[in-house]
């Protein structure tokens, strides 16, 4: 008979015990600060009607960006995202919900494009959202990014610094107003901008002139990238409007103590979504990563679903594409994640098993992370070799001898050294 593979498909990631541990504690660290934040952490269904998640009605052409399938007559697909779920959820739950509604998601994604590096066929992303109805203070969006900060720097030791971009969608809007863009050159020119690190002066500015064959506005467009808006300053009330925006936020990130933002304006992020300021997270150890996490604020979430109006921002971690990038490059060192027990708890002869259980029992309701050997017709040998290959410090032998004396052997792993002592005395031992 032939075997069966044992490789996953294409996009999906599995990572061995100690990077598993390693990845399950960043994430409890941030989650930890988003829920001191007052989010709630909400765990959304995976699979969605489809017509929840497109508006488009041509079902081969969105076959190929989601996981989609089909029930009797009923279509459904994956969750791509956590903001669709999120809009449907808010807009069903309108009056059992308080506003401003802080919502948080940590889950798995699923998207059908091609797999390749950095991007992948399922994986965790780490969401969180502010939700107002009708209105909703721009001071907000500085909390959201307050919030990020904090998270991103609880796991700092295993990514490193980041800083944070913030550009602005209204001043792009009031800039082309004033240029007078048509509307097919203002979403050519958006594009543009939103690929600008990618693509390099040169090439940006041979999109420039294909888009608006004006040597005078492609020049007041590269413009902000060389001398910033100033230039700008009074040239519109829509300008004026955008620019103070802009200005008044910077001054209150420095002033929550978000040191390391950057005013950026080639960021533009959804530019069918997104509708007031935006933001990304930067790695600074790590540019090849590209965006850690990027947000910004949205007019209206939920307008497929209800006729209130939802304004909020949100943003979203890109939590595996970091962590699983790092883990197999070998940029974290999950040394310390290869000791995830304790002690080991090693049973020489069968007749006295309930006791080591009892024992491990004790142990583990101290807090004591606590493995057992159960296959008590291996050799000493045997067992003291499985309790060093999983770097377990010490370990807990129970012979006849023990039972009879209701206490156990403790076995310093590191030294060799041994002593006799009671159950109680072991659990103060180990919690020192």
């Amino acid at each position: 008979m032939d075997l069966k593979p044992t490789k996953p498909l294409s996009g999906f990631v599995e990572l061995l015990p100690a990077q598993q541990r390693c990845f399950d504690a960043c994430a409890g660290r941030m989650l930890n600060v988003l829920r001191g934040a007052g989010f709630s952490v909400l765990d959304l269904p995976a699979i969605e009607r489809a017509e929840v998640l497109t508006d488009k009605d041509n079902w081969e052409e969105i076959e190929t960006q989601m996981f989609l399938f089909q029930k009797g007559d009923t279509k459904m697909g994956l969750r791509y995202d956590g903001t669709v779920g999120l809009a449907r959820y808010v807009a069903g739950h309108l009056n059992d919900l308080t506003f401003p509604f802080r919502a948080a998601q940590f889950s798995k994604r699923y998207r059908g494009e091609r797999a390749q590096r950095g991007r992948y066929r399922e994986f965790y992303q780490m969401d969180l959202d502010i939700l107002g109805i009708n209105s909703l203070s721009v001071n907000y969006d500085a909390e959201i990014i307050q919030v990020i900060s904090r998270a991103l720097d609880t796991v700092r030791e295993f990514i490193g610094p980041a800083c944070v971009h913030v550009g602005s969608r209204p001043f792009w809007d009031a800039l082309f107003e004033y240029l007078k863009l048509t509307a097919d050159q203002k979403k050519q020119v958006f594009v543009l901008i939103d690929k600008k690190d990618k693509m390099g002066d040169e090439d940006f500015a041979e999109g420039l002139h294909d888009a608006l064959d004006n040597g005078e506005v492609e020049g007041r467009i590269k413009s902000v990238f060389s001398n910033g808006y100033e230039g700008f300053v009074g040239a519109s009330p829509a300008l004026d409007a955008a620019i103070a925006e802009l200005t008044g936020f910077m001054e209150t990130l420095r002033a929550i103590g978000v040191e390391k933002a950057e005013l950026d304006l080639s960021i533009t992020r959804g530019l069918a979504y997104y509708t007031g300021l935006v933001f990304e997270f930067k790695l600074t150890e790590h540019p090849e990563l590209g965006t850690a996490a990027g947000g910004g604020r949205y007019a209206d979430l939920a307008g497929n679903f209800s006729k209130t109006k939802i304004i909020g921002v949100g943003a979203a971690i890109g939590f595996s594409r970091i962590f699983w990038a790092l883990l197999e490059s070998g940029k974290i060192d999950v040394t310390r994640f290869s000791r995830p027990v304790a002690v080991a708890v090693l049973v020489m002869g069968n007749q006295n098993v309930s006791y080591a259980m009892r024992v491990a029992d004790d142990l583990r309701a101290a807090g004591i992370a606590t493995v057992t050997y159960l296959d008590t017709e291996k050799k000493f040998k045997n067992q003291i070799e499985y309790a060093d290959k999983i770097a377990a410090p010490f370990s807990v032998i129970i012979g006849d001898e023990e039972v009879g004396n209701n206490s156990v052997a403790l076995k310093d792993m590191t030294s060799g050294g041994q002593q006799q002592v009671s159950v109680q005395d072991l659990i103060t031992i180990l919690k020192k």
